[in-house]
């Protein structure tokens, strides 16, 4: 099989495509034919030995993933040869085949085709995760979503509307925001043009937002704490812009606000039975209709190079993929 390879950190320019064996499923394993990979600004970071949760190279990059199983090992039980399912699994999505535990697999939803599947499991369940777990997002609440056409930015913006928030957009251009727009956003903020603190007080009547759900970090961050109403919740979900803000203690202080940390991939790891539960629920909002992956840009998988540029160089909007077969 081929698969991805980062043999030393540095830029996805440098990854190379090798040959190894197929994995063969172990115990509490299945074995999966990849369809389509997702990619995510973490897979960026983790290539460059940036993110949180360093792997040491050699290491085959990407965490989500569609396929069909091919073998199913001992003692998983659930899962036969054929099923189509989708993956969130850490590392090695990369690939034309991998193994993954069948705790990190589900079942392909039939809304979904293989591409939107690689690009739901992440992207809905970090955003899914923030909302309904750590903000504890509330109906008639106002949210506020910063990069709201990238990934996780308007798999926020499907989920809280789905919720009942009424949801206020932020990105860096009218093309991004028209993207928004279509995921359900009811207000929209370019801020490239537009003082982000101000443009949201004017939108809330000066009362702020409820939640702020923040991918983004950088010069943006303290804007966004700013416009926060009394209890409001900030939720830091990852820096694309570069940058880890440093919040003032004073501001948290003064609107009783929370700043609160989302790692869903640690989250999962321990709460699996809230992970199935979560997934349950997104399930029925895709069932619902309320929920509509956007595959934006797909790539073949020989063309990794340009996927992953889309998204370093934040052209991208809603989800990049990579076509293995």
């Amino acid at each position: 099989m081929r698969v991805l390879v980062c043999n030393a950190y540095g830029s996805t320019d440098e990854l190379l495509i090798e040959e190894r064996d197929d994995p063969v499923a172990g115990d509490g394993q299945v074995a999966i034919d990849i369809n389509a990979a997702g990619i995510n600004f973490p897979d960026i970071l983790a290539v460059a030995g940036e993110y949180q949760d360093k792997t040491p190279p050699p290491f085959v990059p990407g965490n989500e993933l569609a396929g069909v199983i091919t073998a199913v090992g001992k003692n998983a039980a659930g899962y036969t040869v054929g099923d189509k399912v989708i993956a969130a699994i850490r590392g090695d999505a990369f690939a034309e085949k991998c193994v993954a535990s069948t705790q990190l697999v589900m079942p392909l939803p039939p809304e979904l085709d293989f591409e939107q599947g690689a690009g739901y499991a992440v992207t809905y369940g970090t955003s899914y995760h923030a909302l309904r777990q750590s903000a504890s997002i509330q109906a008639g609440e106002t949210l506020l979503v910063l990069g709201a056409a990238g990934g996780v930015g308007s798999a926020a913006v499907e989920i809280g509307k789905a919720m009942g928030a009424r949801v206020i957009a932020a990105a860096s251009s009218d093309r991004k925001l028209a993207f928004a727009k279509k995921s359900g956003a009811d207000d929209l903020i370019n801020y490239s043009e537009l003082p982000l603190k101000e443009t949201v007080k004017g939108l809330t009547d000066g009362a702020g937002v409820d939640v702020v759900y923040d991918p983004v970090g950088g010069d943006l961050a303290q804007q966004a704490l700013r416009s926060l109403a009394w209890h409001g919740r900030y939720l830091v979900v990852g820096f694309a812009a570069g940058d880890i803000p440093k919040f003032p203690g004073n501001i948290a202080l003064l609107k009783e606000a929370s700043i609160i940390g989302v790692w869903w991939g640690t989250w999962l790891a321990k709460n699996p039975q809230g992970q199935v539960q979560n997934m349950h629920e997104l399930g029925a909002l895709l069932a619902a209709g309320k929920l509509r992956p956007r595959i934006t840009e797909s790539y073949a998988f020989d063309d990794f190079k340009q996927a992953f540029r889309a998204i370093s160089e934040r052209r991208a909007v809603g989800k990049v993929v990579l076509r293995m077969s």
